[in-house]
């Protein structure tokens, strides 16, 4: 069994099996989750999939595209971007035009961003982040660090995000133009109205990939030991479809995730201290730890191979 130490180790030395035998219901699409299920597999742990949410186009993409050429023409300047999503959303804009979307930003614009999978999606690009928080990486924490002052922000996001990100900006002297661009919807998108992958579902092997009626079965057989949310979005298709969970521990990326799983009455186990694949891998380790302040962990490594055949 793990105990606490074995726990705090493995955050320093991810080769340590300490999750020999767990069986890990991560809710992201495959395209999204290879790096994830490759370091749980490095603990030992057995990840399995179960896409719930997934993204499509603007449905308004006249919006989008009037705000993303006046981007294009220095009308912005700040461009604050939050997620893969939408720099793959106005990526795909800029190869309409015949350019990449790091050749359409001015010089004279500057980019905020939130958590680090942004910034090594908007950085891979060959653009320049300016202004990302280090401690608290959500809206809130680029608030706080946000200068101040007059200044025009473009801030391309989902269908469903939060208003106080924008309000905030305004609050702090800018005048913001928050646009949709991207909708949230149940897994699978239309194919029609979907991204492309890009191939990363080919960067690591992955794993097996459940429906909801199966996870549903293998929740209500005690054979699943936690479920990793990645999103509030993510939060509220697991209360809807697979809650009660039991002594499933749930496993959120962050402050967001946790109070809307809480907000939903489901148990927080563990909140990841950073919204990164090592993160989740020590929330993981915290959630099934013994001495953890939800049920028993996993089952022995005998009963794991019985429940995998």
């Amino acid at each position: 069994m793990m105990g606490r130490r074995s726990a705090r180790r493995v955050e320093g030395q991810p080769g340590l099996r300490v999750l020999e035998g767990a069986r890990v219901l991560v809710t992201r699409s495959p395209d999204r989750a290879a790096p994830l299920v490759a370091a749980l597999r490095e603990t030992g742990a057995e990840p399995l999939l179960l896409p719930l949410i997934d993204f499509e186009h603007a449905r308004d993409q006249h919006s989008l595209e009037v705000a993303f050429d006046a981007l294009g023409a220095g009308a912005y300047s700040w461009l604050v971007i939050s997620s893969v999503t939408a720099v793959q959303a106005l990526e795909e804009l800029a190869a309409a035009k015949g350019v990449t979307f790091a050749q359409w930003l001015p010089g004279s614009v500057q980019v905020a961003t939130i958590g680090p999978a942004t910034r090594r999606e908007l950085e891979s690009r060959g653009i320049t982040v300016d202004l990302a928080p280090s401690r608290l990486q959500s809206g809130a924490g680029l608030l706080d660090i946000w200068p101040g002052g007059a200044g025009s922000v473009f801030l391309p996001q989902a269908d469903i995000a939060d208003g106080g990100l924008a309000e905030g900006l305004e609050a702090r002297g800018a005048s913001v133009q928050a646009v949709t661009a991207y909708h949230t919807v149940d897994y699978p998108a239309d194919p029609s109205r979907s991204f492309a992958t890009g191939g990363r579902a080919d960067a690591q092997p992955l794993a097996a990939v459940l429906t909801p009626p199966e996870a549903k079965a293998e929740l209500a057989a005690g054979r699943l030991h936690a479920v990793v949310a990645a999103s509030p979005s993510a939060a509220r298709r697991i209360q809807e479809g697979l809650s009660p969970l039991g002594d499933c521990r749930f496993v959120a990326i962050g402050l967001s995730t946790a109070a809307e799983a809480e907000s939903l009455g489901l148990t927080v186990a563990a909140v990841a201290g950073e919204p990164t694949v090592s993160g989740l891998v020590s929330a993981v380790i915290r959630a099934l730890a013994p001495g953890n302040s939800a049920p028993s962990p996993f089952p022995s490594s005998e009963h794991h191979v019985k429940d995998r055949t």
